[in-house]
């Protein structure tokens, strides 16, 4: 499972549209100026994790700096994407049915064309077109810049395929369209593919090696965002802590463990401090870390700069050791338990979250309790948490039998889930009274009379909406809670 499922919603089967991304600004000013448009429309949808958001809007700028202009009606479209997602098989079904809804574009417009992007495009690669011809245009994550002549292809009649995984394309010269975002928060993807193989997850399949992007093209984003009224940015990487680059581009490949001096690389502790250093008002978080690779350096600091969230997301997926040998995590329970402890002692009152499998391949009663007691000891502020769905071509589909009965997982993720509600409750009830500082980020699900936002622990806080607006700093005290939500007043300090 992808551990990019985080942030302030859980992303499985999450989709945006452009209808929903644009947040009500101009679709004429999505094109760039200086581009002439060619008459044609193109419309995306984006399903999966933060890494897929961040995706689309790379599809985006390249689309329209070949001059297409954006729809948030996909029926008006000429082009039809959708950034698709296959960390569990409810999520392919999920596309594969939106697929079959897009035929009706093709049937009011013969010249529309609908592609595939993203990791399910990686996966199914040309069964797409022979088998399921439900698209014209199958892209991998790594193809995106080849879009326009896959384009010109499936105009002429042609069936166009590009999955080629490469070993250093990250789009870094590539400036995004901000569709996922509200102008205020923005994701940066600072690192692509995986290196990890975790049994259970098809992201190396699907995404290929890992590679970092150059720092100063990170940093230059960022300043742009910040220039251009963002007041916070997500550092997004399957697995932050790894980021690692180096003029040298033999040094760029090997591990910081590897090399006797360290100095030789800039990593992920330093990738922090320059983003940090931008500007003190606008926060910084990243996502995700993994156990294995989080060092002391990164928590140090998080703790030197005010700016940089005190909230780290570090995914367990199971509190038993022999499982997590089986998932091929590379830690213990022991070892984990060691890298909350440096949390807490470094980052006092540090917000938390996780990821959760249950019902993995051979997981016993008892393990399931090992999981449990964990969370009861760790108390995460919050989780995700997932039933076992196994995925062809992984180690664990090859090696194991996925032998956990489907109403018995369902029945550990209730009780999982019940832990984890009982926690949140507890841990926002201790926030009742205490003031913090909340940045704005959008009006209130369920009223425009209030705004909300986060605060620097990743809880989110709903307030009167008063004379403030989205991207505002607030500081509000904190009146009532549930389980999910924090309750706030804003006061003058």
């Amino acid at each position: 499972m992808s551990e990019l499922y985080n942030n302030e919603v859980p992303f499985e089967l999450k989709t945006k549209s452009l209808d929903e991304t644009l947040q009500g600004k101009a679709l004429e000013k999505v094109r760039p100026t200086h581009v002439k448009s060619n008459g044609k429309k193109y419309y995306i949808e984006s399903y999966g994790c933060a890494m897929n958001f961040a995706d689309s809007e790379v599809v985006a700028s390249i689309l329209a700096e070949n001059g297409y202009d954006s729809t948030k009606d996909y029926n008006e479209a000429d082009l039809v994407f959708i950034n698709t997602c296959s960390i569990r098989d409810k999520a392919e079904q999920t596309v594969r049915k939106r697929l079959q809804h897009f035929k009706s574009v093709k049937k009011r417009n013969k010249a529309a064309l609908v592609g595939v992007l993203g990791c399910m495009a990686e996966r199914l690669k040309d069964k797409f077109l022979e088998q399921e011809q439900l698209v014209d245009m199958v892209i991998g994550p790594d193809a995106y810049r080849s879009i326009p002549t896959l384009i010109a292809e499936a105009e002429s009649g042609q069936k166009a395929i590009n999955v080629l995984l490469s070993r250093d394309e990250t789009y870094a010269d590539i400036s995004p369209v901000r569709l996922a975002s509200n102008g205020v928060n923005a994701f940066v993807s600072i690192t692509r593919g995986c290196d990890n193989i975790c049994s259970f997850c098809v992201v190396p399949q699907t995404r290929g090696r890992e590679r970092s992007r150059n720092p100063d093209s990170i940093v230059a984003e960022v300043q742009d965002l910040y220039n251009n009224g963002y007041r916070e940015v997500t550092l997004l990487g399957q697995n932050v802590d790894s980021y690692r680059w180096s003029e040298d581009e033999k040094i760029r490949g090997k591990k910081l463990i590897d090399l006797k001096d360290t100095d030789e690389v800039f990593n992920f502790a330093n990738l922090l401090e320059a983003v940090a250093q931008v500007a003190s008002n606008l926060r910084v978080r990243f996502s995700t870390s993994h156990p294995k690779d989080m060092q002391d350096d990164v928590l140090y600091t998080i703790a030197k700069y005010k700016n940089i969230c005190n909230f780290v997301h570090l995914p367990v997926q199971s509190g038993n050791s022999e499982l997590l040998e089986r998932m091929n995590r590379g830690y213990t329970r022991a070892y984990y338990l060691d890298r909350i402890a440096a949390i807490n002692r470094i980052i006092p009152n540090c917000g938390l979250s996780t990821d959760i499998i249950t019902g993995f391949c051979g997981e016993t009663e008892a393990q399931h309790e090992e999981t449990i007691s964990l969370m009861k000891e760790v108390k995460f502020n919050m989780a995700y948490m997932y039933f076992y769905s196994e995925r062809p071509g992984t180690l664990a589909a090859k090696r194991y039998a996925d032998d956990v009965p489907e109403e018995v997982k369902k029945r550990r993720l209730s009780e999982v889930i019940s832990i984890q509600k009982m926690n949140s409750l507890e841990l926002n009830k201790k926030q009742v009274g205490k003031i913090v500082e909340v940045l704005i980020e959008k009006s209130s699900k369920k009223s425009e009379a209030d705004l909300s936002g986060r605060d620097d622990q990743n809880n989110m806080v709903v307030f009167p909406r008063g004379n403030h607006k989205p991207g505002d700093y607030v500081t509000c005290e904190i009146v009532d809670c549930s389980s999910n939500v924090l309750i706030g007043k804003v006061i003058n300090v």
